[in-house]
């Protein structure tokens, strides 16, 4: 297939296909992602996203199709110079401190951030001049953040940039991600902690077995998955509770069994009906992990949010 790079994409791939032996991580992926947009890409473990990063970074090669950043080939020097990664695995030399490492990195492209500002921006100076191996789990994970940023990139790539930070430092980084958007720089996501998709992300691309099956807004998502929340608790176990009326499925949290159900008033009436003693009970709209959750689950009958019911969403393989 014959692609030409879309220099209006930060991030564009058609037919992307990555195979690892017998094992196809990406599985035809097609997505424009534009400029200047906080694009957040979620999916269980092994659906995909590391994959689609790492081929964007030009840190794997595709089997087969195309991938572009920034209108340039993914991998390219220039492309590099205009990214910034976060990666999930990624770790720094021990014996150097923040600071040193954020001098380092700076040397390395021709106009980079202001060591003293970044350190004061990202809110890492209390251990700045700390040796990286002195460091907690969650300061490292503060000081990459900030190595990230050294080259003022216009494209951002943060794989699971909160994990181990306590939630005054998560804040701190959702609010310097913000930054960045208004500044319109274009911001991938993954996260596990959904809340913070729903709150920092444009537009949501859930990837399963590794396919796009759903892009678009958070409420969009939601609202495709449509239905009722139903949390309670109660002495009927999960068997039963998926045998009530109009329930999609059901599962145990703690103490409160949890339902989806796509006629709330039927399912609490069976409900009420088998178990009149249930308490702590609660109806809501399904949050965007629930969406996420029915989408990825195999079987779900939530189905796909498709092309014809959003726009931007491509099924994998399909343009």
């Amino acid at each position: 297939m014959v692609y030409t790079a879309n220099p209006e994409m930060a991030i564009s791939t058609r037919g992307l296909r990555k195979s690892y032996g017998a094992v196809e991580a990406l599985r035809g992926v097609n997505l424009d992602v534009p400029r200047g947009e906080i694009c957040a890409v979620l999916g269980r473990n092994g659906a995909g996203k590391t994959t689609l990063i790492s081929a964007a970074l030009g840190l794997t090669e595709p089997s087969a199709g195309s991938v572009s950043v920034l209108g340039r080939a993914a991998g390219s020097l220039a492309a590099r110079r205009s990214t910034g990664a976060m990666l999930q695995d990624a770790d720094l030399p021990d014996l150097l401190t923040a600071r040193e490492h954020l001098t380092f990195f700076a040397s390395c492209f021709a106009s980079p951030a202001d060591v003293d500002t970044l350190i004061q921006r990202t809110q890492i100076g209390d251990f700045s001049d700390k040796r990286y191996k002195a460091l907690s789990g969650g300061q490292k994970r503060r000081v990459q953040f900030a190595v990230a940023l050294v080259g003022k990139p216009d494209l951002l790539f943060l794989d699971e940039p909160t994990t181990g930070l306590d939630q005054d430092a998560r804040r701190a980084v959702w609010g310097r991600v913000r930054e960045l958007a208004d500044a319109g720089k274009t911001i991938v996501l993954t996260t596990h902690y959904l809340e913070e998709a729903d709150a920092l992300a444009d537009r949501i691309v859930v990837l399963a077995g590794g396919r796009v099956i759903a892009d678009g807004s958070a409420s969009a998502i939601r609202q495709h998955i449509g239905g009722a929340l139903i949390a309670c608790e109660t002495n009927v176990d999960e068997t039963a509770a998926r045998a009530l009326p109009a329930v999609r499925s059901a599962q145990t949290r703690g103490r409160l069994l949890t339902l989806l159900s796509d006629d709330a008033a039927s399912t609490l009436a069976a409900l009420l009906r088998d178990d009149p003693a249930l308490k702590e009970l609660s109806v809501s709209k399904p949050s965007l992990e629930e969406a996420v959750a029915a989408l990825t689950t195999e079987g779900s009958t939530g189905g796909e949010l498709a092309p014809s019911e959003n726009p931007r969403a491509v099924a994998g393989g399909q343009e």
